[in-house]
C-alpha cells in the first residue's frame, strides 16, 4: 500500500510541477521491472513445486492486484467511461495478450520446462517487438533488425529442440517450451500495441482497465481449471507466492514497464529485458540447482547475436 501511494503521489507531481521524466529515472525503473520479472519465474517454478496450478495463481494474482489498484482508479475510470468504452476493442486485446495469455502460460510452461530454457526465450522478446511493431507500422524496421529477428529464432529453436536432431525427426518438443514461444509472442504484442497510442488516463488507470479486461477472460479458465480437479491448497507456500506475485511483477513491474515504455520508447525499453536471463539463470542455479546445458549455450549465442543486430541502426548510404 505505501508503494502505490509513493508511486501515485509521484505522478500527481510530475503532472502538477510538469517535472519531465529523464532517460536516468526510466533505466532505473526500468532495472527494478527486470529484478521483478525474473523472480516471477523463480517463484513460478517454485508454484509449480508445490502443486500451485498456474491459471489459478495468475487469477488470483491479478484479482488482488486490480483490488488493490481500484480505489486509486474508480474515479478516474468513471470520468473517462466514454473514452474507455470507445477504445475498449483496443484495452482488451491488451488485456488479453498481457494478463490472461501471457502470464497464464509462463506459469503454465515453467511446470515443464527449466527457468533457464525460459527465461532465455523470453529474452528473445525486444527483438519480436522490433518486428511486430514494423509489421503494425507503429516504428520503422531495417535490414539488420530483419536479420536479428532471424538469429533470434534461430536461438529459440536451438533451445525448443535441444540440439538434438532425434527430438526434430520424432517431434517430440517439451511443451513447456512450446507454450513459452505463445507466452513470447503474446507479450512482444502488448509492447508494441502499448507504445501504439497516446493515453487520455494515467499509467495506473490504464494498468487497471488492461487488468480488468484481461480478468474478464480469465474468470472462464479458471473455472475450467477448477472443475477438471485443479484447485488451490491453501498454505504458507501459496500465501508467500501470491504476496509476491501480486505486489513485485504484478503492480510494480507492471507500472514501470507502462512508465518506461511512456519515457524512452517500446524499443529501447525492451533492451532492458536482456537483463532477465542473467539474473534469472544465477537464481536458477543457485535455488533449484538448474545446470546450463549446451544447447543453451548455443540458443544464447544466436540471441545475442540475434539482440545485437536488431539495435544496429541502419547506415546511411
Amino acid at each position: 500500500m505505501y508503494l502505490l501511494n509513493l508511486l501515485d503521489n509521484l505522478e500527481q507531481k510530475v503532472l502538477k510541477f510538469k517535472i519531465k521524466p529523464t532517460n536516468k529515472v526510466a533505466y532505473f525503473i526500468l532495472i527494478l521491472t527486470t529484478i521483478f520479472w525474473s523472480g516471477n519465474f523463480i517463484v513460478g517454478k517454485a508454484a509449480s513445486i508445490y502443486d500451485i496450478p498456474p491459471f489459478s495463481l495468475n487469477f488470483y494474482r491479478w484479482f488482488f492486484a486490480g483490488l488493490i489498484l481500484l480505489p486509486f482508479t474508480y474515479k478516474e475510470i468513471i470520468n473517462n467511461k466514454k473514452y474507455i468504452l470507445d477504445n475498449l476493442g483496443f484495452f482488451i486485446i491488451l488485456g488479453i495478450t498481457s494478463i490472461t495469455i501471457f502470464n497464464s502460460i509462463v506459469y503454465y510452461s515453467l511446470y515443464y520446462t527449466q527457468v533457464i530454457s525460459g527465461i532465455l526465450m523470453i529474452s528473445t522478446i525486444p527483438v519480436w517487438i522490433i518486428f511486430i511493431s514494423s509489421i503494425l507500422k507503429i516504428e520503422k524496421t531495417n535490414i539488420f533488425q530483419i536479420i536479428g529477428v532471424i538469429l533470434s529464432l534461430t536461438g529459440v529453436i536451438f533451445i525448443i529442440t535441444k540440439a538434438d536432431l532425434n527430438l526434430i525427426k520424432n517431434l517430440d518438443f517439451n511443451k513447456g517450451d512450446l507454450s513459452m514461444v505463445v507466452a513470447m509472442f503474446s507479450w512482444a504484442i502488448y509492447s508494441a500495441l502499448l507504445k501504439s497510442k497516446k493515453y487520455k488516463i494515467s499509467q495506473v488507470s490504464l494498468l487497471e482497465v488492461v487488468i480488468i479486461c484481461g480478468l474478464v477472460f480469465l474468470v472462464p479458465i479458471y473455472f475450467i481449471e477448477m472443475n477438471i480437479g485443479n484447485t488451490i491448497i491453501l498454505g504458507k507456500p501459496f500465501y508467500l507466492i501470491l504476496a509476491y506475485v501480486v505486489i513485485f511483477p504484478g503492480l510494480a513491474a507492471f507500472f514501470f514497464w507502462i512508465k518506461g515504455i511512456s519515457i524512452i520508447g517500446a524499443n529501447r525499453a525492451g533492451i532492458f529485458l536482456h537483463l532477465m536471463p542473467i539474473m534469472g539463470a544465477v537464481m536458477a542455479m543457485l535455488i533449484f540447482d538448474e545446470k546450463f546445458m549446451f544447447y543453451h549455450i548455443l540458443g544464447a549465442i544466436f540471441i545475442i547475436a540475434g539482440i545485437t543486430l536488431s539495435n544496429k541502426k541502419k547506415i546511411d548510404a
